[in-house]
């Protein structure tokens, strides 16, 4: 009885011991690991936020909120001045003009190659569970599905041009689309693909919830709130509701984070929000909540969305360990010149330039990290940094692993972040949104290739305000110490600076950093 007793408290205590084991390596292999959010906002500027811009007339609490419980960086950029390439970049940890540098247009190709790094590929081989909620805009291969026994395409109306386009019966929507988010690392995918742009219907992963029937031209006969509809036509199914896609990818969102509570893995959740993008169509519900017109009511309930899923984020008390990045893909759309006529709010503020430009505004955005206890609290960094390095930083933070030779576009910022680590990071960033004008950052200096930033003509009444200095040089030279406004060009005066900068645009575009 003895011997059989001992053995039975013997094998008792083993039995806990292992159970604790188990229930400690499931906690050390989740807790161990942040989970993951970015919010990747569409089109708003460095002005738009109130906690950086005292004259903003939109009211951003959450976000706000959100830089006082972590760390702002003021001089965070895109890696381009439009949406694709944007997207590309923080995805891929590389510069997007050493592959492309439009943006997938309606019914366009994937820009990823096979098998390329991306940073959910990352994060899923180092046990993540990878979500993408929201706007992809980086193309599927749409060709694959198409029925090649129907061989005419149809004419529809694209502002007031004609274009050509197949019809949506040309599309077999029962397959699966390949070279989607699923293709890239995801586990997960939902959202409308882009809100301006064909098929106008639903995505759970690769597969559309309900087919296209009818060919969209324009939504309504009405206008959008500001601005323009911006709307490509093409497949969509009947009754579609622009107004209904920010809702329901915020409800997607918080629906997301509440499963988390038991999951056994970390998660990391891409959200990248269709606002405030054209067409410019906040709810009810928040028309009016800010002073900055339609534009600013978009911002706020945005701004609202965030709220929300940090919330959500709470409720399942996952917010300590929790990463969380706010950023945009680029500065405000050209609408913004109106606002400043309008309402006197200037989304670009204090920068020269919106979207597409190569001038501070068209790339310059904002950019804020929160980790509790982590991450100090209401701190700030003036260093130059690039959404290029949120891969490498995150592998690092992580114990991610990074393939060889991937270190050279995408810089680690993690000592930054962690132990506010004031030493220089990044000696420069190569600006560039359309070929062939690029800008190079180093330090206070700013060049531009090109005598002029812009890539649209700006408002007579805007340029005659603001008094420019006129350009003569053939290239332009800007110190943002003394000029953030980059108001008067210095190349004529500083002729090695506009040599030195020269040089390292033609270096950086020479090196071939990593091939897949």
């Amino acid at each position: 009885m003895k011997i059989s007793t001992y053995f039975y408290f013997l094998m008792l205590v083993c039995l806990t011991a292992c159970q604790q084991q188990t229930q400690q390596t499931k906690l050390t292999t989740k807790d161990n690991k942040p989970n993951i959010i970015i919010f990747y906002a569409d089109d708003m500027g460095y002005g738009d936020l109130a906690i950086q811009n005292p004259q903003s007339k939109i009211p951003t609490p959450n976000l706000d909120q959100l830089a006082r419980e972590g760390l702002l960086m003021t001089d965070a950029h895109s890696s381009s001045g439009v949406c694709t390439p944007s997207r590309y970049a923080l995805l891929s940890g590389r510069y997007h003009w050493r592959d492309f540098n439009d943006i997938v247009h309606a019914m366009g190709e994937s820009v990823f190659k096979e098998n390329q790094v991306t940073l959910p590929r990352i994060l899923k081989n180092n046990g993540y569970h990878t979500a993408a909620i929201g706007k992809w805009h980086l193309g599927w291969n749409w060709e694959s599905i198409r029925k090649k026994e129907i061989t005419e395409k149809i004419k529809a109306k694209h502002g007031k041009r004609d274009v050509e386009i197949w019809p949506a019966q040309a599309y077999d929507w029962d397959q699966p689309i390949p070279n989607g988010p699923l293709s890239i690392g995801f586990d997960s995918y939902f959202g409308d693909g882009t809100i301006n742009f064909p098929p106008y219907t639903w995505i759970e992963n690769d597969k559309v919830t309900e087919a296209p029937t009818i060919t969209l031209e324009h939504p309504k006969e009405d206008f959008a709130l500001e601005g323009n509809w911006e709307l490509r036509p093409g497949p969509a199914i009947k009754g579609w509701d622009f107004y209904n896609v920010l809702p329901t990818v915020t409800r997607s969102a918080v629906s997301f984070i509440k499963k988390q509570e038991k999951a056994e893995k970390p998660f990391f959740l891409y959200l990248p929000f269709p606002s405030p993008h054209a067409p410019i169509i906040p709810n009810e519900a928040f028309r009016g909540k800010s002073k900055a017109g339609p534009y600013g009511d978009f911002v706020y309930q945005t701004d609202d969305a965030i709220g929300q899923v940090l919330e959500a984020l709470k409720s399942i008390d996952a917010e300590e360990n929790t990463i969380v990045i706010f950023t945009s893909d680029n500065g405000s759309e050209r609408y913004a010149y109106d606002r400043i006529k309008n309402y006197n709010h200037d989304s670009s503020r204090p920068f020269r330039g919106v979207k597409r430009d190569v001038y501070e505004g068209g790339h310059h955005v904002p950019f804020i990290v929160k980790w509790p206890n982590k991450i100090k609290s209401g701190t700030k960094s003036t260093q130059l940094f690039s959404q290029i390095d949120i891969l490498n930083t995150l592998a690092s933070i992580t114990n991610s692993e990074l393939p060889k030779g991937f270190q050279h576009d995408s810089y680690n910022f993690s000592k930054l972040w962690l132990k506010e680590n004031n030493k220089v990071v990044r000696a420069n960033i190569i600006h560039n949104t359309f070929t062939p004008k690029y800008a190079v950052r180093k330090g206070y200096w700013l060049y531009i290739n090109n005598k002029n930033g812009y890539h649209a003509r700006i408002p007579e009444w805007f340029e005659e305000g603001q008094r420019f200095a006129t350009a003569k040089d053939t290239v332009q030279l800007f110190n943002l110490k003394d000029d953030i406004g980059q108001t008067t060009n210095l190349a004529s005066q500083f002729p090695k600076k506009v040599k030195e900068l020269a040089t390292v645009l033609l270096k950086e575009q020479e090196t071939e950093t990593f091939k897949n």
